[in-house]
């Protein structure tokens, strides 16, 4: 059965000039309270400004009890990984495990480059950051002194903590429809986020990341599908306009069905 999951409108509400945030907790307890699976938070500290992914879900974490939190998606590499993997640590503790990291390499656009320059992060590097990024926050999760010196990111000793609810910290979910993402997604991650696919798109790339999985000897990765009616294992719905409505009215179709 499809679990399905709803997208905090944080873009909408900053472009709309209503940035306050409790409105949208609010949705957020109403989304829980009809039935939502999930509620999600997307990402973007200039090009599509909107609110920090990771701090507004730990006031959602606080304001519900049972739907599963995530990104959709955070771009791990406009942050430092010691940083992120300490934010998302506490993200984990407060929502007691309910955490899940969507993440993504980052579109080409004008506005999303102009964004890599104004943070200081080389845009051309972003797919090797992201790795290198998710792989030093899966160690430091473990609650042990991490130490390397290959790679972008040395660290001597680190030791983080306090360590994330989950052991080894949340599931990551990787997006993007191509194939290096796809077999990012199979071969490290736990999840397949195919953002903006079309149907035959996504048929493919269950079909791709299912059989890379099982080549690299892994278990099928949980598969979400964001804004479309074809779906796998998850379903984030995203509104426009009158979001108390929608959600209702979905809420009550999955009951009628």
């Amino acid at each position: 059965m499809t679990d399905v999951g709803y997208l905090l409108p944080t873009r909408e509400a900053v472009m709309a000039g209503r940035p306050a945030t409790a409105p949208l907790l609010a949705l957020a307890e109403w989304a829980e309270a009809l039935g939502y699976r999930s509620i999600w938070v997307g990402d973007s500290i200039l090009a599509r400004p909107r609110h920090e992914p990771l701090t507004l879900l730990v006031a959602v974490a606080a304001r519900t009890t049972t739907a599963t939190l995530g990104t959709a998606v955070l771009l791990p590499s406009l942050r430092h990984p010691v940083v992120l993997a300490h934010l998302v640590a506490t993200v984990d503790l407060v929502s007691e495990g309910r955490l899940v990291l969507g993440v993504g390499m980052a579109g080409d656009t004008p506005a999303t480059r102009g964004e890599f320059d104004t943070t200081g992060t080389p845009f051309a590097a972003r797919g090797r950051r992201m790795v290198e990024t998710l792989d030093l926050c899966r160690a430091l999760w473990t609650g042990e002194p991490v130490s390397r010196q290959d790679g972008l990111f040395p660290v001597e000793s680190a030791l983080l903590l306090p360590k994330p609810y989950r052991e080894g910290g949340p599931t990551i979910w990787a997006a993007g429809g191509g194939p290096i993402s796809r077999r990012r997604a199979a071969e490290r991650y736990d999840g397949w986020f195919p953002i903006g696919a079309d149907q035959k798109a996504f048929a493919d790339g269950v079909a791709d990341v299912t059989g890379l999985a099982a080549a690299a000897g892994r278990p099928r990765p949980m598969v979400a599908m964001y804004l479309t009616v074809s779906v796998d294992d998850h379903l984030v719905l995203r509104f426009v306009g009158d979001h108390e409505r929608h959600l209702e009215l979905l809420a009550e179709l999955a009951r009628t069905a």
